[in-house]
């Protein structure tokens, strides 16, 4: 698995999802639900991961939608 995005941002989190969706890449978003932990303040970022694979086309889809800004870089 390969980071992309990393972010306390709720809504860029369900911007790329949406976003991978749309472009049928499988995704997986870890520390979603760390807010239960840490008291909903969102200290803790989220990370978006997606298969070696796919990262290419991923990276693309993202850049593509005006958020290569936000993306990790590549190898991590």
């Amino acid at each position: 698995m390969q980071e992309l995005v990393r972010t306390n941002d709720a809504v860029l989190v369900s911007a790329v999802v949406a976003l991978l969706k749309g472009g049928g890449i499988q995704h997986l978003v870890f520390d979603q639900n760390m807010s239960v932990l840490e008291g909903s303040v969102g200290v803790l970022p989220r990370r978006i991961l997606v298969a070696k694979e796919q990262e290419l086309t991923a990276r693309q889809i993202l850049e593509d939608a005006g958020l290569g800004h936000e993306l990790r870089p590549e190898g991590r």
